[in-house]
């Protein structure tokens, strides 16, 4: 979950059936650590509005776990 060039936008994503996904959360101030994000095959952003762009770490775990969950679900 990482505000980068080319990330997708939460809103824009939906979880393919039967996929296993890793989230990867960074600091809030510093994000992802540049030696993990080689690793992750893309990036989901949290659409933001207003001048500061960060969330806490379990908000935006809880933003981003209930949105994939629920999408899985309205899937089935």
């Amino acid at each position: 979950i990482e505000q980068i060039e080319n990330s997708i936008d939460l809103r824009d994503f939906q979880p393919e059936p039967g996929k296993k996904y890793a989230l990867v959360f960074g600091n809030e101030v510093f994000g992802v650590s540049d030696q993990a994000l080689p690793y992750c095959e893309g990036a989901l952003e949290i659409p933001q509005s207003g001048s500061k762009h960060s969330l806490n770490i379990a908000v935006s775990a809880g933003i981003v776990v209930w949105d994939i969950y629920s999408k899985i679900q309205a899937n089935k």
